[in-house]
């Protein structure tokens, strides 16, 4: 192994002690559930520990292409995580299917999915792709990730699926934004790429 690689790998393993250590253990512990979930983007509210989206109503984006605050009143409980929904009939729906309604990438934010890195994703921040639903972390990820959807749904579900799911996202997080991808962009490029290619547009 070269001298640089391992210095790189020193640097990450402090990195992944410092994030573990400043995230604290509730939201560690809230993005990572024991079931087939993990990991998501959930937080604790109230005495619920891990409440999927801050309380989104994922029926909602599918019925009414919307995003809608879901109420602690009509609630259902998969694998571990707690979901809201606005109405009796929208948690009835997701009882009915529960993996139809979920997000991809447990809610993470897309983009930095293709980076192999689980951060972000606001609930009011989406796409619906080939009925698929989609959380960004603000409209300049969304914007960078629709510049190349076909390539950038590649990369996401290759990291994914060999990387982040079943991790937990505060190492995965940790080790990624140390020993990033080949790829990678950080946002002053991404919004670069974006103003460009408005530009462009015209």
């Amino acid at each position: 192994m070269s001298p640089s690689f391992i210095r790189r790998a020193q640097t990450a393993a402090g990195a992944l002690v410092v994030a573990a250590s400043l995230a604290g253990c509730g939201a560690m512990q809230a993005q990572n559930p024991s079931g087939l979930l993990k990991p998501v983007n959930a937080v604790a509210d109230g005495s619920d520990e891990r409440v999927m989206l801050k309380g989104a109503d994922l029926v909602a984006y599918f019925t009414q292409g919307k995003y809608v605050q879901g109420s602690s009143q009509f609630a259902s409980t998969y694998e571990g995580v707690r979901f809201r929904f606005a109405n009796a009939e929208d948690k009835a729906l997701f009882d009915a299917a529960p993996t139809k309604y979920l997000p991809e990438y447990g809610g993470y934010c897309a983009n930095g999915v293709v980076y192999g890195i689980p951060w972000g994703g606001d609930a009011d921040t989406f796409q619906m792709i080939n009925g698929k639903l989609y959380i960004f972390g603000g409209h300049g990820s969304m914007d960078a990730f629709m510049l190349d959807v076909p390539g950038n749904l590649r990369l996401a579900e290759k990291y994914w699926k060999e990387e982040m799911a079943g991790s937990n996202s505060f190492w995965q997080r940790g080790k990624r934004m140390v020993l990033r991808v080949p790829h990678y962009k950080n946002g002053e490029e991404l919004a670069k790429m974006v103003a460009e290619a408005k530009a462009k547009k015209g």
